[in-house]
């Protein structure tokens, strides 16, 4: 494309809007829209290559939060293990802390496990709590920060979030850096203050951006059924890349890898997967059912676009 959405979101981002406008006329089946209107290129990539604005590798997450037993959880790496996975994917799963010892050692080496919560600084007498240490003694090597039930049901503020993902970074742990709008946000218009206010709580903390991959996932679409259209998404997408690109760097903004979390299931993937700025996913209850999640994994192949 001549022009790439990020290059026209340069200007006017923080504009609110009195209305949530649709991003154009055949997105009026949406229950939700989208706070700024953007032009539609209709020219579509030429280039026989995976069409991705991030330069990393599609990265797909399933975040298993306070679900499951041994057996299901047997049942599901079973499931896992034997699907057929593109290759071009980076596959991660969580499962709850009491579970991680078991899914590393029956796991394929195809897929790695991120904890889903860590301590803001080393081990000691925090009750309750789970040092980067100690997932690091399991082989964990991701862990998940800022996801919308941590900020609102448990009351994690920014800044803090901010510490946790600095101190993972540091003693070696990858981060999915979780940030989204309520839905309220969204209607006054504040999506993207709101996700560049918690995107500033990393980057005042974090010593690189190397090993962060940003989840957004918008918290009125998580575990509703509600999914932002592949068009909202894809704003929000390029508004965080460019917002990197300003308040970063210009080398960070290609690298880092945004990804979509919100409802997200094997029906809307490949659609979402299409847009330029969705760089992968990261999966709630959809990643609970094997078949499900490898299909969300292979919908990487809607990234290849034909010479």
């Amino acid at each position: 494309m001549a022009t790439s959405l990020a290059s026209q979101l340069s200007v006017g981002l923080r504009r609110p809007s009195p209305k949530l406008d649709s991003l154009n006329s055949q997105s009026t089946h949406s229950l939700f829209h989208s706070n700024l209107r953007l032009p539609i290129s209709s020219s579509k990539p030429s280039r026989s290559v995976i069409a991705m604005a991030g330069s990393g590798k599609f990265f797909v997450g399933g975040n298993w939060k306070c679900n499951g037993t041994k057996d299901s959880i047997s049942k599901l790496v079973a499931d896992l293990n034997s699907a057929k996975l593109e290759p071009d994917v980076d596959v991660v799963v969580a499962p709850p802390f009491v579970y991680i010892d078991q899914v590393k050692n029956s796991i394929t080496d195809r897929i790695e496990v991120s904890a889903q919560n860590s301590w803001v600084s080393k081990g000691g007498a925090f009750t309750g709590e789970i040092s980067v240490e100690q997932l690091k003694d399991h082989g964990v090597k991701w862990v998940i920060l800022g996801h919308s039930e941590r900020r609102h049901i448990i009351g994690e503020k920014d800044e803090f979030i901010g510490k946790k993902a600095a101190y993972a970074l540091t003693e070696g742990l990858g981060v999915i850096a979780c940030i989204g709008e309520l839905l309220e946000e969204r209607e006054a218009g504040k999506t993207f203050d709101v996700c560049f206010q918690q995107l500033k709580a990393y980057a005042d903390a974090v010593p690189s951006w190397d090993n962060i991959v940003i989840a957004y996932e918008p918290v009125w679409a998580i575990g509703t059924g509600k999914v932002a259209s592949p068009e909202q998404a894809q704003e929000v997408h390029a508004a965080i890349r460019d917002w990197l690109q300003k308040n970063v760097s210009a080398e960070v903004a290609p690298k880092t890898r945004i990804i979509y979390g919100g409802s997200v299931n094997g029906g809307n993937s490949f659609e979402l997967a299409k847009k330029e700025d969705i760089d992968g996913f990261l999966v709630g209850g959809a990643s609970l059912k094997g078949p499900e999640f490898a299909t969300i994994i292979n919908s990487v192949t809607s990234k290849k676009v034909a010479a």
